[in-house]
């Protein structure tokens, strides 16, 4: 069984910064890419930011010059800086990993619980 396991969310003012962190923990041998996605009231949930396992990331357009993604390996954590934030980054922020279980040749992808971040103008 594996969980995954953010913090960091909260309240913040337009223009501030939040740092969310994500933990994967249990049975994992190796983790592929993790990343964060977000839903917002009433939206679908997209696509915030992703790092694959070498250390490539990929980004929305719409946080790319204002995010930074990084992960640690030797802790299977994954961490998203949130910088200049505007109103409408207003969500509840999911992070995921595609995980490897042992006896498994396969990945799988997990989701955390989530966590909510509110951006007041």
């Amino acid at each position: 069984q594996v969980q995954l396991v953010e913090s960091g969310g909260g309240l913040a003012q337009a223009g501030g910064s939040l740092r969310l962190s994500c933990a994967a923990s249990g049975s994992i041998v190796s983790v592929n890419v993790m990343g964060w996605y977000r839903q917002a009231p009433g939206k679908q949930r997209e696509l915030v930011a992703t790092v694959g396992s070498s250390g490539s990331t990929n980004y929305a357009d719409s946080v790319k010059d204002r995010c930074a993604i990084s992960r640690d390996n030797a802790k299977n954590t994954v961490h998203l800086q949130m910088n200049s934030l505007k109103p409408e980054d207003t969500g509840v922020y999911y992070c995921y990993a595609q995980v490897r279980p042992p006896g498994s040749l396969y990945y799988y992808t997990t989701w955390g619980q989530g966590t909510q971040v509110t951006v007041s103008s």
